[in-house]
């Protein structure tokens, strides 16, 4: 009898209520963890997607789940040192964003932009549950067959700009 394999990372595996004070997430390795120190975390819209070029580079995917939040809510563990950074200049505000990631595995951790500097941008994916998106940024550089998500600002490009009309 062949045994079925076990998958992981259902998030209905794990009920909102699961994260009253906050939510840890980690790399694939395990090496780094981050910790949202936030009992908000999910009583409203919270995420955002970004459709830019650089933010879907670092998904691998045509879209990026990510989470704004100010950086005294974070809390990172780096336990075997693997956490490495990539300066990118080539940004549509030509402010530098430091992209971090596990050197091992390659997972995105976070951004954090000149822009915003008391915020860091975490990466959604390295949690077992995403906010619902309140807002979509570079809206205007989705693809064709991209839905457009009910109750969803769409900015045609950074956040907080040009809101398009959906």
């Amino acid at each position: 009898m062949t045994q079925q394999p076990t998958y992981t990372g259902d998030p209905k595996a794990h009920p909102i209520s699961e994260f009253a004070s906050g939510m840890s997430g980690s790399c694939l390795c395990g090496s780094i963890t981050v910790t949202i120190h936030d009992p908000d975390l999910f009583t409203k819209r919270r995420g955002h997607l970004c459709h830019c070029s650089n933010c879907r580079k670092t998904s691998g995917s045509y879209v990026a789940a990510n989470f704004a939040i100010d950086k005294s809510a974070v809390e990172i563990q780096d336990k075997n040192g693997t956490l490495k950074s990539y300066d990118d200049h080539a940004t549509g505000s030509g402010k530098k964003v430091v992209r971090s990631f596990c050197g091992v595995d390659g997972n995105s951790i976070m951004s954090e932009a000149e822009l915003y500097p008391d915020k860091v941008v975490l990466k959604m994916g390295l949690f077992p549950r995403i906010p619902a998106p309140e807002a979509e940024a570079f809206g205007a550089h989705k693809h064709e067959w991209e839905e457009t998500l009910e109750g969803v600002v769409q900015f045609e490009t950074a956040r907080g700009g040009k809101k398009l009309e959906g």
